[in-house]
Order: structure tokens, then C-alpha cells, then sequence
């Protein structure tokens, strides 16, 4: 029978798996792998970022773009470690992937040897699968386990491959079962009596909304049936943003910091909340604790985790939204329903009126105006984190196919860069943008090298402003203390593109941007914008004391309404907002005894 060595047996699993390229960096004890990477060249392209840190959040954003496993490597030593940051934002996103670590070789473990140190018991608190190969034949074996477990598990899965064993020579004898993985999922129908007891405080409630996340993925259709039928407004968590619309007129945006101003006033009126697919770790401050909950789940680990619920209901979010709306009665506009869409037109208007603002720095209306404008209609957008999710939460009208992608609940500095490297990747004929903030672009700007490498079509746009704004604005905001730590140097970013064989353009108003987008959209490779933007921090939705003469000028909000003003005059009950905020944690609230455990496929 044929051999083959054990690291060339590992790329003929991730090939049978579907896997087409690699992310990583080489290094002294991978050599055995890079050799099988040149041999499998033709079938497996191979990433070369210029740190590993970016090929493991690379592959930590694939599947949260594309639905598949994404694969990356370090070396031993250094370039182990180095990946940790891209395995816990894919831990705490509930991300897929498979990491590759080399280990020197066998002989030379355990006696304090060059780069050495005991890898396995670093990525134990990490990886959802962590193992490190003891033959040479095992390895295929467990790279397919790896795969499995990461699909099933939800997470990192870690193969620590010793040197030596990657040369060293097996049979050519082992068949993964991929194929047996390659099915639709089939999560379970709501219990009739669960729809009945649902139904009933639908019916009974005086000003319910619909609250999801990213569970809700596949249900975008049966949430705005579902709220036109009940007549509840949407409010979904940040990373709920795309699943329905922005143009949908009763979908008010994210609830929380980053979250339009809508949403966070209409929250703690709600008396009932159908809670959909959401486990966003900020839901413990809002809502009124006295509010009843509706919420559908398929992990019941999760059911009554963030709130008190009254029915939960351990089924798919598609198929129980349906179940409800052909079981259920029509409802009329609610007082909270009417004060909702008020607020939202209100909302928006005044977004929309800085849309051609001539102000110099320029604000960050203009920019998203000309994305919205010209942006492809199946363009990936890969966002930083920062005042830019903000932004790109309150100003993006996502639409057609668009597809984005953040770093989450981990929410990591420097994650645009190489979340688009892996969409430029996966989606090499659609238009890539990299949207962030100067502070987060410093930590990865090395990516731009990589990018032009493989000659990446990334729309590359930094928002300069010279400061870490999202903490500026928590240490003036939250915490009160004199501004530490915060402030950035001037850089000029397109001369620093420049140097790294990337076209670079610095903007200073609107129409040169949109000149610049022009430029962009027609050139093949990647391009980096400037934008030199006001100092100015995004409307605080925490604050939100539009009766502050202080704070209207602060914000230019002079045409915005408290919320009041809409409560007053659709008759929205004052003492419904009695309930929990964001910027003020509400008091732990004890789950019903059966539910308890819990659930979200996010």
C-alpha cells in the first residue's frame, strides 16, 4: 500500500472536508507541514499572513460569513501564542474552526528545549477540542475529530502536531466520514401547548415586542410577518443587525450602547417580550424585570439565562414563529407600537440630515451615505471595533445579499483586517470593505501587505479621529476620570498603504470620498481611504437626556424628541418605564424553576 507522510494525510482530511485554503505563518518546527502545503499547493491555497494572530481571527470570521470551518496554523513557541487572540474571539462567538499548532519534535519535548513549552495545557481553557497527536497515525484520525468537534461544538478545535511525526511516514489508508456531515439541520417544532400558553399572552399584552439575535438567522420572513401580524416592533441584538432589514419600518435597530436611539427607549415599556434566539450578555440590563417573556431556543442551556421567562420554548425559531402566526389572532397598533414608528421616523430623519454636512473633520454621516449608495449589493463587510460598530450599526442600510461580520462578545481590536482577508478569500468576486477605526487598523495594518500579495479586492476605510473614541467616551461618560490612555498620533494611513503596495487616498469631505469609493470600485487590488473625521463621539444612547440643554448641544440634537413626546401622545402607560437600562444594571431577577437551563444558537 501506498505511504504517505503523516502531515500530507492530514491535508487529504481538510480537503475531503471541503477546505480550500489555510491560513498561517511558517516556522522552524512546522517544517513537515509546510512541506505537505507545497505539496498540496494545487488543491489548498495557502494564506500567508503577516502574523498569526491575523490568520486565526481570519479563520475564526470565515464561518461567521460563510457557514464553513475556517483552518489556520502557528509554530511552535511564539507563533502558538500568537493565535490565542483569534481562538477566544471564535470561543466567545460561538465560532467553528480548527487551529494547527506545531510542537517540536518528540525528543526534544520535556527538556527545556528551543521554543518548547507544554502547549496542551495553554489552549485547554480555549478550545472546545484540544489534543495533541501520539503517532504519526493518529493524525488523520484526529484532524477529522477536530472538524467534527468544532461543527458540533461550536468552537476551536486544537491539533497540536509534534515535527517529526509530520514526516514521518503511514499508510495511506484512512477515510474520513465528511460526507456524512454534509446534511441539513433539523431543529425541533414548537409543543402545541407551548403555542397556546404564547398565544394567550400575546393576545392578553398591552405593549409586547419582538427581541432576537442571531438565532434567528434563517427567520428573517417569519419575524416581519410575525410583527405585522401582532403589530410589535423589532428590536433585535447588535449582532441581530442584518437578519431583517433596516428599511423595515417597525425593525428599530439594536438594543444597548451601540444601538439607535429607538430601540433603547422602547425597552423598558414592554410588558412582554418574545425573545427569539438571542443570548446577547448585555439582555441582563434591559427590559422591565416585571416584563412576562416568550422565548424560543434550541439550546436550553440558555432558556431564562438573561431574564425571567414564562413560556419557554425549546424549538426552532422559524418553525415556532410560524406555528404562531397561523395559530394566532390578529392584534391592532398597541400605544407602544404607534410611539415606536413615531420615534424611529423621528430617529432617522435627524441621522439623515448630516448626510451632505460640509463640516470639517467631517462627520461620519457622509461616509456611510456614500457607502449606502454605492456599496455592491452582495459587498462582505468586515468591521472593526470601536466607535466604527456604532456607526456601522446605526448608519448601514444592509440590503440584497449583503453579508458583515464583527468580533462579537469577545469584540477584539483589530479584527477588520483579517476578517476581510478571509472574505476576500471565500469571496474573491465580490466587493470586500474593511471598515475601522484608527485604533484598531494600528493593531493590524500588517494585513495590508497580505492583501496585496494575493492581490485582495478590499476596500480598505479608516476613520481617523486620534483617539480610542469607544473609551474616551466611557471615561468621560461612564466613569468620569480625566481622559487617560486614550489619545492616538496623526498617522498619514495612505502613505503607509502606499509603502505596502497599496493605493492609498486621504479624504477630507465627502465628495472626495465618494471619488475615492469610485477609484476603488474600479481598480483589482486593495485600496485604503483615510477618512479625517471629527473628534465629535456618536449620540449616547446610555445618556439619552434630551431635556439636558447641555447634552442637545452636545450632540446637535436640537430636532430629536425625547421619547416622552411620543409616549404622551400615543398614551404610553408612564409607569411601564419603570424597568432596567443599560447604564443602570437591574437587580438580579430569579428564572422560573423550569426554566432554568437556557439556550441560542448565537
Amino acid at each position: 500500500m501506498t505511504k504517505i507522510s503523516g502531515s500530507d494525510a492530514m491535508f487529504q482530511v481538510l480537503y475531503d472536508w471541503g477546505i480550500d485554503h489555510i491560513y498561517g505563518f511558517p516556522g522552524g518546527s512546522f517544517d513537515s507541514t509546510m512541506n505537505a502545503i507545497h505539496n498540496w499547493r494545487n488543491k489548498i491555497k495557502f494564506i500567508e499572513v503577516r502574523h498569526e494572530e491575523a490568520g486565526a481571527l481570519a479563520a475564526s470570521a470565515e464561518y461567521k460569513i460563510s457557514g464553513k470551518v475556517g483552518v489556520c496554523f502557528g509554530s511552535a513557541g511564539p507563533g502558538a501564542v500568537h493565535l490565542m487572540n483569534g481562538l477566544y474571539d471564535a470561543k466567545y462567538d460561538k465560532t467553528p474552526m480548527v487551529a494547527i499548532v506545531a510542537n517540536v519534535p518528540t525528543s526534544r519535548q520535556d527538556i527545556d528545549f528551543f521554543q518548547a513549552f507544554d502547549e496542551k495545557p495553554w489552549f485547554d481553557p480555549v478550545a472546545v477540542w484540544n489534543h495533541q497527536a501520539k503517532t504519526a497515525e493518529s493524525i488523520p484520525v484526529l484532524m477529522d475529530e477536530a472538524i467534527r468537534q468544532a461543527y458540533q461544538r461550536k468552537g476551536p478545535a486544537v491539533l497540536i502536531l509534534p515535527k517529526d511525526f509530520g514526516w514521518d511516514k503511514i499508510e495511506d489508508n484512512f477515510r474520513n466520514n465528511a460526507a456524512a456531515h454534509k446534511v441539513v439541520p433539523n431543529f425541533p417544532a414548537p409543543r402545541k401547548e407551548q403555542v397556546d400558553k404564547a398565544l394567550e399572552l400575546i393576545k392578553n399584552a398591552e405593549n409586547p415586542i419582538v427581541y432576537f439575535g442571531h438565532g434567528a438567522e434563517d427567520a428573517s420572513a417569519e419575524l416581519k410577518e410575525f410583527s405585522d401580524k401582532f403589530k410589535m416592533p423589532l428590536v433585535s441584538s447588535v449582532l441581530g443587525k442584518g437578519i431583517v432589514e433596516d428599511e423595515f419600518p417597525a425593525y428599530m435597530g439594536s438594543i444597548g450602547r451601540v444601538g439607535a436611539k429607538p430601540s433603547n427607549d422602547i425597552q423598558t415599556h414592554a410588558d412582554l417580550v418574545v425573545w427569539v434566539g438571542n443570548n446577547s450578555p448585555f439582555s441582563v440590563f434591559f427590559f422591565n424585570p416585571k416584563a412576562k417573556v416568550i422565548q424560543i431556543d434550541i439550546n436550553s442551556e440558555r432558556l431564562g439565562k438573561r431574564h425571567a421567562v414564562t413560556v419557554p420554548m425549546l424549538a426552532d425559531a422559524k418553525k415556532t414563529l410560524r406555528a404562531l402566526i397561523e395559530a394566532g389572532e390578529s392584534r391592532s397598533e398597541s400605544p407602544l407600537y404607534k410611539a415606536a414608528l413615531a420615534d424611529r421616523e423621528n430617529w432617522e430623519a435627524w441621522l439623515e440630515s448630516f448626510n451632505d454636512s460640509d463640516e470639517i473633520p467631517m462627520r461620519v454621516e457622509p461616509i456611510f451615505d456614500v457607502i449606502n449608495k454605492k456599496a455592491a449589493d452582495d459587498a462582505v463587510f468586515a468591521v472593526d471595533v470601536g466607535n466604527v460598530n456604532i456607526n456601522f450599526d446605526r448608519l448601514m442600510h444592509l440590503h440584497g445579499d449583503q453579508k458583515w461580520t464583527t468580533s462579537g462578545l469577545y469584540a477584539t481590536m483589530g479584527y477588520g483586517a483579517p476578517a476581510s482577508l478571509a472574505a476576500a478569500t471565500i469571496y474573491p468576486n465580490r466587493e470586500v470593505w474593511n471598515l475601522a477605526g484608527d485604533g484598531g487598523f494600528a493593531m493590524m495594518n500588517q494585513e495590508l501587505l497580505t492583501q496585496a500579495r494575493y492581490n485582495m479586492h478590499v476596500i480598505n476605510v479608516v476613520f481617523t479621529n486620534e483617539t480610542l473614541g469607544y473609551i474616551e467616551a466611557e471615561q468621560v461618560d461612564e466613569s468620569h476620570q480625566p481622559l487617560s490612555g486614550v489619545k492616538l498620533p496623526d498617522n498619514d494611513w495612505a502613505m503607509s498603504a502606499e509603502g505596502m503596495n497599496v493605493k492609498g487616498f486621504t479624504v477630507r469631505n465627502k465628495k472626495e470620498f465618494e471619488d475615492a469609493v469610485t477609484a476603488a470600485q474600479k481598480m483589482e487590488g486593495p485600496v485604503l481611504i483615510d477618512c479625517k473625521i471629527t473628534h465629535d463621539m456618536p449620540y449616547s444612547t446610555e445618556l439619552n437626556t434630551l431635556d439636558d440643554p447641555a447634552f442637545v448641544a452636545k450632540y446637535d440634537a436640537q430636532a430629536l424628541k425625547p421619547f416622552s413626546y411620543f409616549a404622551g401622545k400615543y398614551g404610553v402607560e408612564a409607569d411601564a418605564a419603570s424597568g432596567a437600562s443599560e447604564h443602570t444594571e437591574a437587580e438580579p431577577v430569579e428564572a422560573e424553576e423550569d426554566a432554568s437551563s437556557g439556550a441560542s444558537r448565537h
